[in-house]
């Protein structure tokens, strides 16, 4: 169920983009840079489509691990953002780091997912984390 919401989301993001003619700013990477940072997003994707499976699986120990070692905080040095960050403009890296924060107090709130309305926190927390993704990608791109 939540993977058809996140396809339908992201197709009706796309969509927008296409017929609003695309006005996002072009963030110019060195190759390796690019195709790093693309691969990194596609993780994060990932991530999230696998975080919304273990909540709705009740996995919510997995749910917080996934999203710190993935998204969070400690998933920055995996994600070499340290290097990336030289080459994006500063708003885009605060974006990205606001993500990351995002992530990590998703993985908090998630870990008590199982208490009386702490589903709907970690949703609500999930829902911060994509907020950002979302931020970014409406007023960056990395590609043509």
């Amino acid at each position: 169920m939540f993977q058809i919401i996140a396809v339908y989301i992201l197709s009706i993001m796309i969509s927008f983009s296409v017929v609003a003619g695309d006005n996002r700013i072009q963030v110019d990477l060195p190759l390796m840079m690019k195709e790093h940072m693309l691969s990194n997003m596609r993780d994060h994707l990932l991530a999230l489509q696998t975080i919304t499976y273990q909540l709705s699986s009740k996995q919510y120990d997995a749910a917080a691990e996934t999203a710190e070692q993935r998204l969070g905080m400690s998933s920055m040095d995996n994600h070499g953002a340290s290097h990336l960050g030289k080459f994006m403009p500063k708003e885009m890296g605060s974006i990205g780091t606001n993500m990351h924060k995002a992530a990590s107090q998703f993985a908090l709130i998630a870990k008590d997912a199982e208490i009386e309305g702490g589903l709907e926190k970690a949703f609500g927390a999930l829902s911060e984390v994509m907020k950002h993704c979302v931020a970014c990608h409406e007023v960056y791109k990395v590609h043509p």
